[in-house]
């Protein structure tokens, strides 16, 4: 390409984006967030707030704490303020076709955010996520390689109740195991996404499973309940990433500093920039009109203590988590 026709592009570039920036600025969003169950979840609000002052968007933040019913009540609170477009990370996957069929006719476009809802696609404009099926599935592949033959009762530690990602990514790492007969679940609870609630339910877990010498290894399907899962291991005198291997999901900084310690095994990242994507297609979506693709998937990594977990930890305590 000659030194014209790159001028030329790059011309066009700084133009479509002069373009999109100037479709949102000055646009008022109303983000409706789950809570902050977790250190991934106070990225993600986080990430969010960054993006939006970036791009000279007005946002409106309601914290649900984990409760739909805080949800839709706010979502009909900024409907009621004609904001210009909803994101909204779901608590849980059903109960919502009320409330998005309110916003679609106030004509007010809703964008899921890491999270998706059992309504019509016509309700809301894209859902930006990760591929959570695969997500469990990369764990699943992982343990199934680390432990080759040897028999291992796993006991997994499950999101909310009813919630997409605690429903696919258990779905992934069932997946993974079929086929393997010396892989079993014995037990599956749910922690409900906290690291509270993750060192509880494990607890119990190495209480029913002979002090936990039976059990093989952890799923939790976040990182923050494989924390109090760690917790639970060391305080009944096992180690774990040793005793017990040690696999989830998010790659948050606590889960890299528990890899330095050789106490994690592995975890599959979740990018807390949902909002990056979900503003470039609101963007084109209020410049012109363009329909975004339904579904914007983000990239899943399996990382491990070979990946440099002290670089990482240092990287995402350095992004806000």
């Amino acid at each position: 390409m000659n030194i014209i026709k790159t001028l030329a592009v790059v011309a066009g570039l700084a133009t479509a984006l002069t373009s999109f920036a100037t479709a949102q600025e000055g646009s008022v969003v109303g983000f409706s967030q789950i809570g902050s169950e977790s250190g991934w979840r106070a990225a993600e609000t986080s990430v969010t707030k960054q993006q939006a002052e970036e791009r000279g968007i007005e946002l409106k933040f309601a914290d649900a704490q984990q409760k739909q019913e805080n949800q839709i009540k706010a979502i009909r609170g900024f409907i009621a303020r004609d904001v210009d477009a909803i994101p909204v990370a779901p608590v849980v996957a059903t109960g919502w076709e009320d409330v998005l069929t309110e916003a679609k006719e106030a004509e007010i476009p809703v964008i899921l955010l890491d999270r998706g809802v059992d309504a019509p696609e016509d309700l809301y404009l894209t859902s930006v996520a990760s591929d959570q099926v695969k997500e469990g599935r990369v764990a699943g592949e992982w343990l199934v390689e680390a432990v080759g033959t040897e028999p291992c009762k796993v006991v997994e530690l499950q999101g909310t109740v009813g919630s997409t990602p605690a429903i696919n990514r258990k779905q992934g790492f069932e997946e993974a195991i079929a086929g393997h007969d010396n892989i079993t679940i014995a037990r599956s609870q749910t922690g409900d996404f906290t690291r509270a609630k993750g060192k509880e339910v494990m607890e119990g877990f190495i209480k029913a499973e002979n002090g936990g010498a039976d059990i093989c290894a952890v799923y939790a399907h976040n990182d923050d309940m494989a924390v109090g899962a760690i917790r639970a291991i060391k305080d009944a005198g096992l180690k774990p990433g040793t005793d017990i291997k040690v696999v989830s999901i998010d790659a948050v900084p606590d889960i890299f500093a528990a890899m330095v310690a050789g106490e994690a095994n592995a975890t599959v990242e979740l990018t807390p920039n949902m909002a990056g994507p979900a503003f470039d297609a609101l963007a084109a979506y209020l410049k012109d009109g363009t329909e975004p693709e339904k579904f914007i998937i983000t990239e899943s990594k399996l990382y491990t203590p070979e990946d440099n977990p002290q670089g990482e930890y240092d990287t995402r305590k350095g992004l806000g988590y």
